[in-house]
């Protein structure tokens, strides 16, 4: 061995059983131990990994100029330093759109003073939202995964975002560290919803204008509900639609309604969706021969919808996530360091977290009606 590790990087010593170190270098913050392995990719990253995490590294298996090198790097180089200023330029952003859009919801002007109707509806998007990514993230701070805070997506649509994201930036040590990372965002989503939902049932409904009710040029947008939201309607005894066609649900439960649909689409069994990371870690590397069959599904839900419910608009939604499938799938999923199986309190929650995604489906989410 030519050099020695700096200080703070493990001795080539404590892992000479499974990669024999000859040599070690410094690169730009980094530490390479060129070495002849003694065992698989897996066995190696397994076997070094908690040395490395100890002392402050991510580690990986990689090759250079034909050599193996454990390439380590200090984890401490991927943290946000300041202000997340493109976090908060985004959420901000989130929020006006959201208002923006709830105007519309209200039947309001957006550029009047009565904008301020539509806070309820920002609020309860964009919370459901937040607590959504949040759980992921404190998950990721629970397991010391490095972990952004949430992106959010502004976008003028019907509700005024694409939802958020947040980036994990550190090797998953575990499939219980997984598991829990991938069900929390769904699961505190989900509990957001539900009151989001019941709060908004609570609410009084929305009067349309005389003059766009009775107007023949009125494009009227229709939507479905999940069976979960139609069993908190029936649990608090408020209806979900009104007789009077003048009368519409109060705008704070489609805060409800794009919670439970986000979370079925984040339960898409595939890749590094939350619902590939919790099937990757119930049934391990299985998950590979399972995902390709989602975007199948996906696509034979198209088709149905276009050649035999007459559902066009429909088919589209379901077309755009069948190439999304598609690409997740060949992205590829998390492979945790320790592939050991999960508890068996895990197994449940996670079979429960897809009974309830699938209790947040609906094949005709969205229908426009002229």
């Amino acid at each position: 061995m030519s050099a020695q590790p700096p200080d703070g990087a493990p001795n080539p010593d404590s892992f000479a059983s499974v990669f024999d170190v000859y040599e070690v270098r410094r690169d730009d913050g980094r530490v390479l131990y060129f070495g002849d392995p003694r065992a698989d990719r897996q066995t190696i990253e397994e076997a070094v990994w908690p040395a490395f995490r100890e002392q402050g590294y991510e580690v990986h298996l990689a090759r250079r100029t034909g050599e193996a090198v454990l390439v380590a790097e200090p984890r401490d180089a991927n943290e946000d330093r300041g202000v997340p200023w493109t976090n908060v330029a985004l959420f901000v952003a989130t929020l006006a759109s959201t208002l923006f859009v709830g105007a519309n919801w209200y039947y309001v002007d957006p550029f009047s003073p009565e904008v301020v109707r539509a806070l309820p509806f920002m609020l309860s998007v964009v919370g459901v939202l937040a607590v959504h990514e949040l759980g992921h993230y404190a998950m990721s701070r629970y397991h010391d995964v490095d972990a952004s805070l949430p992106y959010f997506i502004p976008f003028p649509s019907l509700f005024g975002t694409m939802g958020a994201v947040i980036r994990m930036r550190g090797r998953i040590p575990d499939r219980r560290a997984l598991f829990d990372i991938g069900a929390a965002g769904p699961l505190a989503g989900l509990v957001a919803a539900v009151a989001v939902s019941a709060v908004g049932l609570w609410l009084p409904p929305v009067s349309v204008p005389p003059e766009l009710a009775a107007s023949p040029n009125a494009v009227q947008v229709q939507f479905a509900y999940p069976p979960l939201l139609e069993a908190v309607a029936a649990v608090i005894g408020e209806p979900l639609s009104y007789s009077d066609p003048a009368k519409s649900v109060n705008p704070v439960v489609m805060g409800g309604w794009i919670g439970m649909f986000v979370t079925f689409l984040n339960l898409i069994p595939v890749g590094q969706l939350d619902g590939g990371h919790v099937l990757r870690s119930l049934v391990g590397e299985h998950a590979d021969r399972i995902a390709p069959l989602v975007p199948t599904a996906l696509f034979a839900l198209a088709g149905y919808q276009w050649f035999v419910a007459d559902a066009g608009d429909t088919a589209g939604i379901w077309v755009v996530w069948g190439v999304i499938a598609t690409l997740v799938t060949f992205a590829g999923g998390v492979d945790p360091v320790d592939d050991a199986s999960l508890d068996r309190r895990r197994v449940a929650v996670g079979v429960l977290t897809f009974v309830l995604g699938a209790l947040c489906f609906m094949p005709v989410p969205i229908q426009i009606v002229g």
